[in-house]
């Protein structure tokens, strides 16, 4: 398993993070909707992981019904004594509790977040601590002093932002600067060859401030992974079936035509389509590491494939080519422009 810094941070992760959304079997109220595993299986997914080197785990406080992925993330972790042996991840944010004040990113909501994921993760710190979304009633800098506290205070070690706006990802960048604050080091957002839009602001801003980027939903909410066919309907029990918006929002010519480049050069080099996809991402410059779910063991060691799939220059653009779709304005613009002058 190859490792690379997070961004321009100190910090060695490997090339593939074990996203823990699907662990846990929760009720229709949960953020998965029961689209996940039981407690059994995601402690075999998380050893096997470890033992192929995915020492990478990213999970959120809201995954599951009252931090179920956490609890069972934290468990594994004890069972297995092995806390110091991976880099751990998590997210606050989303609604964790009633009343005003359940959700959000002000300095009180962080710091009963932190204490409580502490607490269900059995840990005393988290080593990348991420706001899941930006929070537009709570000021920048009230987020970022709190967040700093707790680096400073060694309960956190390097902080990272998630499904944030450009604008507002630039502003705190300069904020943290500005006033001495720890920044972002790693932006988690959704990124893959059917879902490109943060190359319009995302990824030049990531490369000019030095954030590396953690695409999750990098096969699409499974799309990308060889289960679908054209003109036919999604497999019984996969998550497009259930999130049927999503499913039409790749059925279409640029859908197909992703997929039929992605099959045809799994095929061409031996491997599934699911490590093509994953290990056009791992091409990208400004990413780090590649945020992948899995529900069982099987699932677990056909993603790890992409770790020794190397694209060359020219596949890469192949998929580009087949992937590519509307910069819209002013990026189409500007990109004609630049071409005659």
């Amino acid at each position: 398993m190859d490792y690379r810094s997070l961004g321009t941070s100190g910090l060695k992760v490997p090339v593939l993070c074990l996203g823990a959304m699907t662990f846990g079997e929760a009720n229709d109220a949960s953020f998965m909707h029961k689209v996940g595993c039981d407690e059994k299986t995601a402690f075999a997914i998380m050893s096997r992981a470890l033992e192929r080197g995915v020492s990478f785990i990213d999970t959120a406080d809201v995954y599951g019904q009252e931090g179920l992925s956490e609890r069972i993330v934290g468990a594994w972790m004890a069972e297995s004594n092995s806390r110091d042996r991976v880099v751990l991840a998590t997210k606050f944010r989303f609604r964790m509790g009633e009343g005003a004040n359940g959700t959000g990113a002000s300095r009180y909501r962080i710091v009963r977040a932190v204490e409580e994921s502490l607490r269900r993760l059995k840990t005393d710190r988290i080593d990348l601590y991420q706001i899941h979304m930006q929070d537009i009633e709570t000021p920048e800098e009230e987020t970022l002093r709190a967040l700093d506290d707790l680096v400073r205070s060694g309960k956190v070690l390097y902080l990272g932002a998630s499904n944030y706006a450009a604008y507002r990802l630039t502003d705190s960048q300069w904020i943290s600067k500005s006033e001495h604050l720890h920044r972002f080091v790693a932006l988690q957002m959704q990124y893959s060859l059917m879902v490109r839009d943060l190359e319009r602001e995302h990824i030049p801003v990531c490369s000019k401030f030095g954030l590396g980027v953690l695409p999750w939903s990098p096969l699409a909410a499974g799309f990308l992974s060889g289960k679908y066919a054209k003109d036919k309907p999604p497999p019984p029990g996969v998550r497009l079936e259930k999130w049927k918006q999503g499913f039409a929002d790749f059925d279409n010519a640029r859908g197909w035509g992703t997929l039929d480049a992605v099959t045809s050069m799994a095929k061409e080099k031996e491997t599934t389509p699911a490590a093509i996809s994953l290990a056009w991402l791992l091409a990208k410059p400004t990413v780090s590491s590649v945020i992948f779910g899995a529900r069982s063991v099987a699932q677990l060691d056909d993603n790890l494939k992409a770790a020794d799939v190397k694209l060359t220059a020219d596949d890469v653009k192949k998929l580009d080519d087949a992937s590519a779709f509307d910069l819209g304005y002013p990026y189409k613009f500007i990109a004609n422009v630049q071409k005659r002058w």
